[in-house]
């Protein structure tokens, strides 16, 4: 497999780029922000060992998902992450999953930009047609996000999530290229 390592997607604020092996460390920070984990439905804790695993993983090519590390470029830090994975080639289609570490960090535009780069490199490199997403109803700063950059309420997943002894449901939302294209140009 082919390292990623000119797969760095530049924007004004941020820049996407491959995993790496110093990311381990700030990573595994992100992983362990409580508030990020309540916003995405994380639930789940790791260890050291398993982010290393996961860091070697996706810092290769992989047909069915392209992972990027959010990187502030005036600082270098990682902020958080930008995926496109279940990649479906042939439907030309996949989900996309984001996460900002921090509330330092959130509310500033971040998210927004790095969401847009990946749009962007999904449908004009990956030749992608639809890019989906779920997102959970008691997060609505995120829902109202997605919807000023152009996605589409597509229906709701009832009770998929079960947290802090209640469950909640899933939102489900799409952009079409055309779509993005008619907002953000080509």
């Amino acid at each position: 497999m082919t390292q990623l390592a000119k797969h760095i997607i530049e924007g004004n604020s941020v820049l996407l780029r491959p995993a790496k092996e110093s990311d381990i460390e700030p990573y595994l920070a992100f992983l362990q922000d409580t508030e990020m984990n309540l916003l995405t439905g994380s639930q789940k804790a790791f260890t050291r060992e398993e982010i290393e695993a996961w860091i070697r993983k996706i810092s290769v090519i992989n047909e069915e998902r392209f992972d990027s590390m959010i990187i502030l470029k005036e600082t270098g830090e990682l902020l958080g992450e930008v995926v496109l994975n279940d990649m479906d080639t042939i439907n030309r289609s996949a989900n996309i999953r984001i996460g900002i570490q921090g509330t330092q960090h959130r509310g500033k535009g971040y998210g927004t930009e790095a969401l847009l780069l990946m749009l962007r490199y999904g449908f004009q490199k990956l030749n992608l047609h639809r890019i989906h997403l779920g997102v959970y109803a008691f997060n609505p700063r995120a829902i109202h996000v997605y919807e000023k950059i152009g996605f589409h309420r597509e229906g709701v997943e009832r009770d998929t999530l079960f947290m802090d002894g209640k469950f909640h449901d899933l939102i489900t939302m799409s952009i079409l290229e055309d779509e993005f294209d008619a907002l953000y140009g080509a």
